[in-house]
């Protein structure tokens, strides 16, 4: 419709008028995006310019920004930075535990052998193993081939371990099938790092927020001029595809053979081939490139420390803990003022059952950082194995309390709680309800730390619940022959009834006379006792059970065994009364006592807290036998490692 004019004549709009102002309006937006795109080009172009002249420093600008330019952890700067930059999302901070590597996913079987042990048998250790429950018989990854299974595995060998708060073994170590009580415990071993993001934090930077922990540098001058070519094959690792990372990684090193981060690279890329592949030899192959990047000229310090951490770490778990050792001395030579440096040596020491090593290193520690948590609880771990009961205390107590990396442990929730209750202390049971609240023991009662989750848990048993019927109804049956037998070798002072040597007792007398360990025979104790080995050679619950032994028990008048557990939750142990007095000797687990009987069969399951008192007038002989727990499937008798 037209328009009035003031004089109120109609106008018409023309035509040609309203075309000049479109015309006019559509060239102005025209004109606006080409500044647009204009602008863009140049900043595009400018960013270009910046990269591939390399303008800017970029650790300086992360520096600036607070060490977030890879706020997200995937390797580069991109969107999700940004937005952490700007708040809409939070930082993703990567915290090395001074146990597990960051890219460990799987686990090895770790296997211990010990020495015969005491009548309920050891304690959880004061080896230093790594603590891990049986997840599944069949999570078997890489073996531990070079360790020998006839050395005591698994124990700091704390010259006499502690089973109650020693036991005799000496482990290899790190990944591991087992898994305790309910969640694995840490090992205290070197945390080694394995990508570019993280590093792990020593004792006084914990103090620090952990957003200002600073990025390791890993590129020297010229890694940083092929760094898109290094971070295009890492990108290929950290999606999980091996095989392509490795090869990318193999051009690398050829093109650039003085390129330490390529090799560093080439390394990680063969370590996580060797997990997928189960290959020892494809783990040496890492281990000797982890040493090659080390010793290239210019590896920057960052590179160094974290390709010869995760060196030490993957030879210890070949079982070559010499090696491991060597290596760590070298790391701690080059990174004097690393304290977690020397507490991953204390450790090494430790299995190599050097405690007097181990105890200096610990001592230097905590002269020049007195509260270091990890420090104070394998110290006190190492008193305790000394028998220094008291003295061990406050540090075992204080380093679990400070709550840093590697002290959440069973084993120092357990001889804790032991050290406690041996000086009358009734707050051992908080301990051991706080290591059970943690996830290190199946209950209060119950503290082995080897366990398989799931098993059938009560502290006495009957022959028909267990369903070895068979093997008790023979025992008891032939309990004349076995008693004659064990008196000939008693009586004969052939010194074949060795000490109870795992510290044990509070005072008194304890002898053993063993047939069977680990499910090995010993051939030359059989000689003296044909008949009883005779039975039992029918019954492979019995003397199939690496878990456990087969052997006599003579205990004086006037004996007490502390309270204590035993190591693992696969075995329930049977004590067959030859010799026992009318009054005076009992046995107590959990909160019910009983006493033997002679010529009959008492069951428990030695996973639980157990004591035993001999105020007889005479001597009290018994027989013991360990059978598999009978929920464990043929499959698991096979593959778990001996205890």
């Amino acid at each position: 419709m037209g328009e009035t004019s003031v004089d109120g004549a109609k106008m018409t709009e023309s035509p040609v008028v309203n075309t000049a102002v479109k015309s006019d309006k559509k060239a102005n937006r025209n004109s606006l995006f080409s500044w647009i795109l204009v602008l863009a080009l140049l900043g595009a172009w400018l960013s270009v310019g910046v990269v591939w002249f390399d303008i800017v420093d970029y650790d300086s600008v992360a520096g600036t920004l607070g060490g977030v330019i890879d706020a997200d952890g995937d390797g580069d700067f991109d969107v999700e930075d940004a937005k952490v930059l700007l708040g809409l999302t939070e930082k993703l901070v990567l915290v090395a535990s001074t146990q597990q590597s960051l890219d460990e996913t799987g686990s090895s079987k770790e296997q211990k052998a010990e020495s015969p042990t005491a009548e309920s048998e050891k304690e959880p250790e004061t080896s230093f193993k790594s603590v891990n429950e049986e997840l599944d018989a069949e999570t078997i990854l890489v073996e531990n081939k070079d360790l020998p299974h006839s050395s005591p595995v698994s124990t700091l060998n704390v010259e006499h371990t502690l089973e109650s708060t020693t036991e005799k073994s000496t482990p290899p170590i790190q990944i591991q099938p087992e898994t305790p009580a309910t969640q694995p415990v840490s090992e205290p071993l070197s945390t080694l790092e394995t990508t570019e993001l993280s590093e792990e934090p020593t004792p006084e930077s914990k103090t620090e927020p952990e957003a200002k922990k600073k990025k390791p540098k890993l590129l020297n001058k010229f890694d940083k001029t092929i760094k898109s070519e290094i971070n295009a094959a890492e990108k290929l690792r950290k999606k999980g595809k091996v095989e392509e990372s490795l090869h990318a990684f193999e051009a690398l090193v050829q093109k650039f053979p003085h390129s330490p981060r390529s090799r560093y690279g080439k390394a990680q890329a063969e370590d996580d081939m060797a997990e997928k592949m189960r290959s020892n030899d494809m783990l040496l192959k890492a281990v000797n490139t982890y040493k090659e990047a080390a010793e290239l000229p210019d590896a920057p310090p960052d590179l160094i420390r974290a390709t010869l951490k995760r060196r030490a770490d993957r030879q210890q778990f070949l079982g070559h803990t010499r090696g491991s050792l060597a290596t760590l001395e070298k790391l701690v030579q080059i990174f004097p003022e690393d304290v977690s440096l020397k507490n991953d040596l204390g450790v090494a020491h430790l299995l190599m059952g050097d405690n007097k090593s181990a105890k200096r290193i610990y001592e230097e520690v905590l002269a020049a950082v007195p509260n270091n948590g990890f420090a104070k609880v394998h110290y006190g771990f190492i008193l305790k194995s000394e028998n220094k009961i008291a003295e061990s205390i406050p540090y075992l107590r204080e380093g679990l309390e400070s709550g840093e990396p590697g002290t959440d442990d069973g084993r120092f929730y357990f001889h804790l709680g032991d050290a406690l209750q041996r000086t009358g202390d009734k707050s051992a049971y908080d301990w051991y309800e706080a290591g059970h609240q943690r996830g290190h023991f199946a209950s209060v009662w119950q503290r082995s730390l080897y366990n398989v989750p799931g098993l059938r848990a009560q502290p006495w048993w009957t022959a028909k619940e267990t369903g070895y019927t068979d093997l008790v109804k023979m025992l008891e049956r032939n309990w004349l022959t076995i008693r004659d037998e064990a008196l000939s070798v008693l009586d004969s002072n052939s010194g074949q009834f060795l000490p109870e040597d795992e510290n044990l007792r509070e005072k008194g007398d304890w002898g053993q006379f063993t047939l069977w360990q680990q499910g090995r025979k010993a051939a030359a104790s059989c000689l003296s006792v044909p008949k009883t080995c005779a039975l039992l050679e029918r019954y492979p619950e019995a003397t199939s059970c690496k878990r456990g032994q087969i052997k006599f028990s003579v205990m004086q008048p006037g004996t007490h065994v502390w309270p204590h557990t035993g190591p693992t939750n696969c075995r329930l142990r049977m004590h067959l009364g030859l010799i026992i007095p009318p009054k005076g000797c009992k046995i107590r687990c959990t909160n019910q006592t009983r006493e033997w009987k002679e010529g009959k069969v008492l069951i428990f399951d030695d996973s639980f807290e157990h004591e035993v008192w001999q105020e007889a007038e005479s001597y009290r002989l018994i027989f013991i036998v360990d059978v598999w727990h009978p929920q464990l499937t043929q499959l698991q008798r096979q593959n778990l490692s001996p205890i």
